[in-house]
């Protein structure tokens, strides 16, 4: 059955590699004196389930689709134009500095729709250069979020946030769609029209050179700027599925604050392919 070609390009989109749900190698494998393993034998020394049932076994792609730890902090109302822009736990985004702010948050590093508006934030950055800072904020890891950046060619003049555990995503109002916000017809279609997929080249890459470190899976938002990316490492073990490439199901949004502090334009992604309107914002702020 998953040997289909149907079923390897439905993978191959959701971005898993086709032997992905092939545990044929887990059922046939011999112990060292040649006898087939029991169910103990294949259960974790601290887990009454089966080793490959554990989510931390899953690629790192898979595990993005998964249910998430919810953020330490509740979500809030999402603010609307005329407020005063919130303030997250650990003030990793500061306002009312004199220069105008657009903040982007993208839903995660290798969706297509993210790559999209984090292209015309950067592409808008250099047009306000030293007149406008644009932010963008990642709940990936830090080596995914610099790696997927560096595939798209650079941050160039736009500051990158790192928000692992979604702090400041949901200070924003920023949470987790729906089924609908991720399977209703118009996701899926402009999903099966995207070429520019790289979750599984970003995953391949940070496991390969072994820039992974599951330590600093969750941890206070760090400010980058256009040079790189960079985050401070958590202390305390991760719970749940591996945050280091984000989550699919969480909402992206973006903001435009004046140099007052005050939301002048506001917008969340009703659905998964919602491509954020940088053009729109910067109007809102006077670019």
């Amino acid at each position: 059955m998953f040997a289909s070609l149907t079923t390897k390009l439905a993978l191959k989109k959701a971005g898993l590699s086709s032997d992905t749900l092939d545990f044929s190698s887990s059922k046939s494998s011999k112990s060292k004196d040649g006898s087939m393993p029991g169910l103990d034998d294949l259960e974790e020394s601290n887990s009454g389930w089966p080793g490959w049932m554990n989510t931390k076994k899953l690629p790192l792609t898979a595990q993005a689709w998964l249910s998430p730890v919810p953020p330490p902090v509740p979500v809030a109302e999402c603010p609307k134009p005329g407020d005063l822009a919130p303030l997250d736990r650990d003030r990793q985004l500061t306002f009312g500095g004199g220069r105008p702010i657009i903040v982007l948050f993208l839903r995660c590093v290798g969706c297509a729709f993210a790559q999209k508006s984090f292209l015309a934030l950067r592409e808008l950055a250099v047009k306000t250069q030293g007149k406008l800072t644009c932010i963008a904020v990642s709940h990936s890891s830090r080596e995914a979020t610099r790696k997927w950046v560096d595939l798209l060619g650079g941050a160039w003049n736009v500051e990158i946030v790192i928000d692992e555990d979604r702090a400041v995503y949901a200070a924003w109002g920023l949470g987790l769609g729906s089924v609908w916000y991720m399977f209703n017809p118009t996701t899926q279609i402009q999903g099966w029209k995207e070429k520019s997929w790289m979750g599984i080249k970003v995953a391949n890459s940070i496991q390969r050179t072994g820039s992974l470190t599951q330590g600093a899976a969750v941890g206070g938002a760090t400010t980058a700027k256009a040079a790189g990316v960079g985050a401070a490492p958590a202390s305390g073990a991760t719970e749940g599925p591996s945050t280091v490439m984000g989550n699919k199901w969480q909402q992206a949004g973006l903001f435009a604050v004046d140099g007052r502090g005050t939301v002048l334009w506001a917008a969340k992604a009703l659905r998964a392919d919602d491509v954020m309107d940088l053009d729109a914002a910067a109007a809102a702020i006077g670019f």
